[in-house]
């Protein structure tokens, strides 16, 4: 038998499981996109708008940030947008924007993770209804069965546990890939950040400073996958 064949004798259930395999696929393909995309080394940003900022050139710090299209050069832009009205407003325009980005790279990754489970559950739904038509059958028959019917007829039930497994393996392990690359962005993104205010410290007398480095470290601790 082909792989049609295989899917077609599984039954029902088989379709809300295609219809799961295609989701994850589209899943998949957007958060690999997304997620490349987002990989950026900002030591030539950081040198530009540490550069900028020396001159009081505040325009040309946020142009520089502003004209590359990633998520810590759009943190960057809006806490340099924020830089005459002092740290504490520096500071909350890089929780806000870590936020919003970590957000937007963790989007639609919970439902790599709701297939990854619903997809064996929903094979063992049709293995589980496979059996008791099976079974009825049996009853129907009085019991004269030979084995090979009894086996013909159980290994077709089984067919939607092997494609619901198919299925959410793959879904699970790229979830977890894309939860662990996520997290490493985070990370350096956190720590440009943390360098950035290091320059704002460092670099001018014109922001105000009412908090200590220290207790500024931590931008992005409200978020959650999604």
């Amino acid at each position: 038998m082909n792989l049609y064949d295989l899917f077609i004798k599984g039954g029902l259930v088989m379709w809300p499981i295609l219809l799961c395999s295609i989701i994850a696929m589209a899943v998949i393909i957007e958060k690999y996109l997304v997620i490349s995309f987002a990989r950026y080394n900002p030591s030539d940003l950081l040198a530009n708008i540490r550069s900028a900022l020396m001159r009081g050139d505040i325009d040309d710090a946020e142009k520089s940030a502003s004209s590359i299209k990633k998520p810590i050069a759009r943190i960057l832009a809006k806490a340099i947008s924020k830089y005459k009205l002092g740290l504490p407003a520096i500071q909350e325009a890089i929780h806000n924007g870590g936020r919003e980005e970590v957000f937007l790279l963790e989007k639609r990754l919970s439902v790599l993770a709701n297939i990854s489970g619903i997809a064996p559950m929903l094979g063992f739904l049709g293995t589980v209804t496979g059996m008791i038509a099976a079974f009825q059958t049996i009853q129907q028959l009085g019991g004269n069965v030979s084995p090979s019917d009894l086996a013909s007829g159980i290994w077709v039930a089984m067919l939607t546990t092997a494609f619901g497994l198919i299925v959410g393996i793959p879904a699970l392990g790229f979830y977890n890939h894309f939860v662990d690359r996520v997290n490493r962005i985070v990370f350096e993104m956190e720590k440009t950040t943390e360098e950035f205010i290091e320059i704002i410290l460092s670099g001018s007398e014109k922001v105000e400073v009412e908090e200590s480095p220290k207790e500024s470290k931590t931008y992005f601790d409200d978020t959650e996958n999604n």
